[in-house]
């Protein structure tokens, strides 16, 4: 992917596209990873406590899963860990394989890496607006490392979903 279709893609990712997107509902908010098994799980779990405690509740659907997933892999320990500090439980999380009916079905899609956001355009070019990384800049992928890695990746997963989920919702930093 070019870095001016990545600039196009973003310029139609704009506060107009979320807030139609608000109007229309319900939506689907896809978030993507590699296995899903670490940070799109989290982000998932995150993000729908996230919009839960907001006003849009019932009108949103968050879902998850993994450009090189395993399918039915339960989440990592630590992952489950470090979201169980935040009082979230994803004991019950198992990865999905990303398949294009994911993604042409999903009316935003946050990744969280750049090669990500590219399997997400091989498998539907027409995605590009409605697809953006979640950051500026990769989060890096916790799998097997300990749980001080992991706290710090949900740290900079939510601050990111809360960040992102601000912007659209007018309140953003």
């Amino acid at each position: 992917m070019s870095m001016r279709a990545n600039q196009a893609g973003n310029e139609l990712f704009s506060a107009k596209f979320i807030a139609q997107a608000v109007n229309e509902m319900p939506r689907r908010i896809l978030i993507v990873c590699g296995g899903n098994t670490c940070r799109s799980a989290m982000a998932e779990a995150m993000a729908r406590k996230l919009i839960e405690s907001g006003p849009c509740a019932d009108d949103w659907a968050v879902e998850s899963a993994g450009a090189g997933a395993v399918e039915g892999d339960p989440a990592t320990d630590n992952a489950v860990a470090v979201l169980a500090e935040l009082g979230l439980d994803l004991a019950g999380h198992r990865a999905r394989l990303l398949a294009p009916e994911m993604v042409s079905r999903a009316d935003i899609i946050l990744t969280m890496e750049r090669r990500h956001l590219e399997r997400v355009l091989e498998l539907d070019p027409l995605a590009a607006p409605r697809a953006r990384m979640l950051a500026q800049s990769d989060i890096a992928d916790p799998f097997g490392c300990g749980i001080e890695v992991y706290r710090r990746t949900r740290d900079e997963i939510q601050h990111s979903l809360a960040a992102w989920l601000g912007s659209w919702s007018g309140g953003g930093d």
